[in-house]
């Protein structure tokens, strides 16, 4: 089986071409042996393109430990990149299927090559029950806009760094198609995010995990953000958990609706747009191809 390495900000997944080959046999088991850095190809995680009969191509998402997730706005970028650069549509913008819906992607092309693309994610999911969430109390139709974390949660796992970080522990519960849960703090540095993360991930009132975003604010267009993400870990980048901090900053008022964010695989574009729509814009690059037995 072909495949070819690709990666959006640093977050970086194996991808199947499925118009050239056979649908892999066990996706999951896929997604675990080839996303392991060091006995796989290494990435996080197993991006399928595949016929769509509503967009150019559909894309289904694997995590590194083999969950499927709904969407990913890193590897939709690059999958975009994929289809145009590869001649399976070539044109802009594309239709992309995700576990999210049908998403437009606007292209930048250099070379007959795309170099960085902007996806129109849609709008946010607000309501506490479709994020989902299941914070007892709460109106499954009301927002999760800076709750008290404490409250469903012990301090305890925060002891010894949260003061040094700055941590503000109230938290903004967003869906891009996939839930997010953002926290505010002074110095994301200072967030010990591989012992947080995976508590924050399993918290019974998140019914299906979350992806859990740390950011620093550093003006009103300007930021910096962490990621640990759901069934993969700590990521370099996350496209949709961008957007979900660009839709949490704006509604909490800590900066605008249009914002610059600091990943630590590079830096993504975001505008919540008044018509409710959020847009990313970021680089999708391609790494190198080989072949793999799917076994």
């Amino acid at each position: 089986m072909r495949f070819t390495k690709m990666q959006g900000a640093g977050n970086d997944y194996v991808y199947v071409d499925c118009f050239a080959e056979k649908m892999p046999s066990d996706p999951p088991a896929l997604a675990r042996r080839v996303a392991d850095r060091h006995y796989g190809v290494g990435g996080d995680g197993l991006i399928l393109i595949c016929p769509s009969e509503v967009g150019d191509a559909r894309m289904r998402m694997f995590n590194a430990d083999g969950s499927e997730s709904e969407m990913c706005g890193n590897g939709v970028r690059c999958v975009a990149k994929y289809v145009y650069d590869h001649g399976i549509a070539k044109k802009s913008p594309l239709k992309i299927e995700t576990g999210a819906g049908v998403l437009t992607i606007d292209l930048e092309v250099a070379n007959q090559k795309v170099s960085r693309a902007t996806v129109d994610m849609g709008p946010p999911i607000l309501e506490a029950a479709k994020i989902p969430t299941a914070l007892p109390g709460f109106d499954p139709k009301s927002r999760i806009v800076d709750v008290p974390l404490f409250d469903y949660t012990s301090p305890e796992p925060f002891a010894g760094w949260s003061e040094a970080a700055g941590l503000d522990p109230r938290m903004t519960c967003v869906s891009m198609g996939n839930p997010h849960v953002t926290l505010y703090c002074r110095d994301v540095a200072a967030v010990p995010l591989e012992q947080i993360g995976p508590v924050l991930e399993h918290l019974a009132v998140f019914p299906r995990r979350i992806n859990v975003h740390f950011v620093q604010v550093h003006s009103s267009d300007e930021l910096t953000m962490r990621t640990w993400e759901r069934g993969s870990g700590i990521t370099l980048a996350c496209g949709t958990g961008a957007s979900a901090v660009c839709v949490s900053g704006a509604l909490t008022k800590r900066h605008g609706r249009r914002v610059l964010a600091h990943l630590p695989g590079g830096d993504l574009e975001l505008r919540w747009a008044d018509d409710d729509r959020v847009f990313m814009t970021g680089p999708a690059t391609e790494v190198f191809s080989g072949a793999i037995n799917d076994e």
